[in-house]
């Protein structure tokens, strides 16, 4: 005779109550409590300068951002980037639900929050280069720049000649004037009726942001230019693979040590332009703006290598180290008495052995930028945006970086 095998079933039809403290869900020394208690400690007022639901008044409360901001750095911190998904593990991660406590948080709030502070994220990275500053964590002896190609969210089929472009603002116009006079169609919503509109008047928009860019480019000598119908900010540069693709410009200035240790962002210049000449004089004033010093050493590759910046460093007191491309190696032009210098700093031993430490201390950003919060390629729109997300990466790899500083 066979035995019946007693096992355990699951009853879904019996009702539980079930008491929780998330307060309890996480250790102690939990890195999602760690960064909470770094965001505590700045001012974020900035975030809510414009909030209209204020006491006295009536109005929806503004999310936490305090939760909102510890949400994003935890995320980066494990190596998630997507909205989406951060709004996913809200339901499903412990670390993810202590952080919400019993707030509801959605992709596009999410996504929101994220470009839509820009004065709010300057002043955020600013302040925690102050916090480290005046925790003697962050040093600009040793300062190196670099720039990495982030793709745009932008086709190259999008991008059109002056020709195009007024073609396309003619069908944009017949466009939105074909859905005005659908407005009253009773077989659409009104949620319809109004999507439909805000879309056609975006694209109408981006159309004459794009005429606009490519007056600028006319003006600017460019015989032949080109924009994009879907982000008009976005040009086609050279990316690492050698290929040409429509990206941005994401220079970064970070600060450490040869020897190792961590690395602090000191400045983030987020521009359309393909190539890196030109741009160490305003990061420069950037560090000078954020930190209130310039760098003692600045440690930058070939690309960078335009007079008029070194002149205007070295007058500053910068030593600037950067590799004399091999076009100006042999070149018999005039110059001034500051490109000579550099170039025969360049030539000595001690330079020579302190820009080894460039790819160590600038690279490593650009990689985790990359590789951690999956930004080979932006999902947004304009130059304003793009910088906001930089901003904010800026902002955690400085808090991740020196988190235990900046509690002690």
């Amino acid at each position: 005779m066979t035995r019946r095998v007693r096992s355990q079933e699951p009853v879904r039809e019996q009702g539980v109550i079930r008491f929780e403290m998330p307060e309890d869900s996480l250790p102690a020394d939990h890195r999602a409590r760690s960064v909470w208690r770094v965001v505590d400690s700045l001012d974020l007022s900035a975030f809510t300068s414009g909030a209209k639901a204020v006491q006295g008044q009536q109005g929806r409360p503004v999310k936490s951002v305090r939760m909102l901001l510890t949400l994003w750095l935890y995320a980066i911190s494990v190596g998630v980037g997507s909205a989406r998904e951060i709004a996913r593990l809200t339901k499903s991660d412990e670390a993810f639900r202590w952080i919400v406590g019993d707030l509801r948080v959605g992709h596009s709030g999410l996504s929101m929050f994220r470009v839509g502070h820009g004065a709010a994220l300057e002043k955020l990275f600013t302040d925690v280069l102050g916090a480290l500053l005046q925790k003697g964590l962050l040093s600009l002896d040793l300062v190196a720049q670099d720039g990495t190609r982030v793709r745009a969210s932008a086709s190259a089929p999008s991008f059109r000649r002056e020709a195009s472009l007024l073609a396309c603002r003619e069908q944009a116009a017949l466009h939105l004037k074909a859905v005005l006079a659908e407005q009253d169609d009773p077989e659409a919503s009104m949620a319809e009726r109004q999507a439909r509109l805000a879309a056609a008047r975006s694209f109408q928009t981006r159309i004459e942001e794009a005429i606009a860019t490519v007056s600028e480019l006319q003006a600017a000598g460019n015989e032949k230019p080109r924009a994009s119908t879907t982000d008009a900010d976005a040009h086609v540069m050279k990316m690492g693979d050698g290929g040409y693709r429509p990206a941005y410009n994401v220079q970064m200035a970070t600060a450490g040590s040869r020897l190792g240790g961590p690395r602090t962002i000191v400045g983030i210049l987020v521009t359309n332009v393909g190539t890196d000449m030109g741009s160490l004089t305003p990061m420069l004033a950037q560090i000078k703006q954020r930190t209130g010093q310039l760098p003692k050493v600045l440690l930058a590759d070939a690309g960078h290598a335009k007079h008029s910046c070194i002149e205007s460093a070295m007058r500053s007191g910068v030593d600037v180290l950067i590799p004399v491309p091999e076009a100006q190696q042999h070149s018999t032009k005039a110059t001034s008495d500051e490109v000579v210098a550099w170039r025969a700093r360049m030539q000595t031993d001690e330079a020579k052995e302190l820009y080894r430490a460039r790819a160590s201390l600038c690279e490593l950003p650009n990689a985790h930028l990359k590789a951690r919060q999956n930004l080979t390629q932006v999902l947004v729109r304009g130059l304003g945006k793009v910088t906001c997300i930089a901003l904010l990466a800026g902002v955690a790899a400085n808090v991740l970086h020196n988190l235990g500083g900046l509690l002690s």
